[in-house]
């Protein structure tokens, strides 16, 4: 017999021996999506580690409910607020960020390793397509909602004194450019990705010789001349003195289970998302529109 520990799926049944429940129970919780759970083919499944993480956030009325971990792609502005949260609530909260890329986000969600991602997989026009679809291809997406953060510029960064030769977009990938890329699963990258296809082209031609892993190295990687050209977003190539040619305007959003959405560290974060200060902060940055911030875009019902 498996032992609970080398689980990693569970059955209705297990669960309910698990957690001494009646197995009613177990079905009834799981379709009030009160437990985390996939059905697969008809099937209740239950992710053994995020049945765990759910008890742990149970005890108490929630001993982890103090403390909330963004996860997923890079963006300046969400790190600067994040800092700022901290500054007012760290004595009784924490909020933590850190950048993965949206794919390896998604999938830490999924596993219950962090409350909150942030992903930019599509243009603002193809938004409510791509990004449902990428999120319906990880397991407990029926637990989860998305809220629009912001958008963003994509495009070009690079030096100035390169940026008249970047005007053109076709001419672009024919130069014997130094280019810096993101590792695969970035949002940038995928960006990147459909740019050469509309053009034509692909990402082997480019040869990439470095990759970045972060918004921030990638435009490092060019500010200090070990590359010339990378895909990237308008404020973090203002902050680093690169030059910008926009190419894409994204959607910025946030994914996170149904219940972290009632989070008070979450409702604060919005709620700094939509202050007269965080919006002059984020025209000094550049590249963002912050109007439609906190509109609810998409649940699994």
């Amino acid at each position: 017999m498996t032992e609970p520990s080398e689980l990693v799926y569970m059955s209705a049944k297990q669960v309910a021996e698990y957690l001494d429940l009646n197995e009613k129970k177990v079905y009834s919780m799981a379709n009030d999506r009160i437990l985390p759970a996939t059905k697969v083919t008809g099937k209740w499944l239950f992710p053994k580690i995020l049945i765990d993480r759910w008890v742990m956030d149970s005890c108490h009325s929630g001993m982890l409910s103090d403390r909330m971990h963004i996860t997923g792609s890079d963006d300046p502005l969400l790190s600067m607020l994040v800092a700022r949260l901290m500054s007012k609530i760290g004595k009784s909260d924490l909020i933590s960020y850190s950048s993965t890329g949206s794919r390896m986000g998604l999938d830490l969600l999924s596993r219950g390793y962090a409350d909150v991602c942030t992903l930019h997989w599509g243009n603002v026009e193809e938004r409510n397509i791509r990004h449902p679809a990428l999120l319906k291809g990880y397991p407990n997406h029926q637990q989860w909602v998305m809220v629009h953060g912001y958008t963003r510029q994509q495009g070009l960064m690079m030096r100035s004194e390169m940026h008249h030769r970047c005007q053109e977009e076709e001419k672009v990938i024919g130069q014997p450019w130094r280019w810096v890329g993101r590792q695969a699963g970035a949002g940038s990258q995928q960006h990147l990705e459909h740019w050469l296809i509309k053009q034509g082209a692909s990402i082997e031609q480019l040869n990439p010789q470095i990759t970045a892993y972060s918004e921030r190295e990638l435009a490092g990687f060019i500010a200090r001349n070990e590359a010339d050209i990378g895909f990237g977003c308008q404020s973090v190539a203002l902050e680093s003195g690169l030059s910008f040619v926009p190419l894409v305007t994204e959607s910025f959003d946030f994914v996170m289970p149904q219940g972290i959405y009632f989070r008070r560290q979450l409702q604060a974060l919005f709620e700094m998302l939509g202050s007269t200060q965080t919006r002059q902060l984020a025209a000094q940055l550049g590249g963002y529109d912050l109007s439609q911030c906190g509109q609810m875009l998409w649940t699994a019902h």
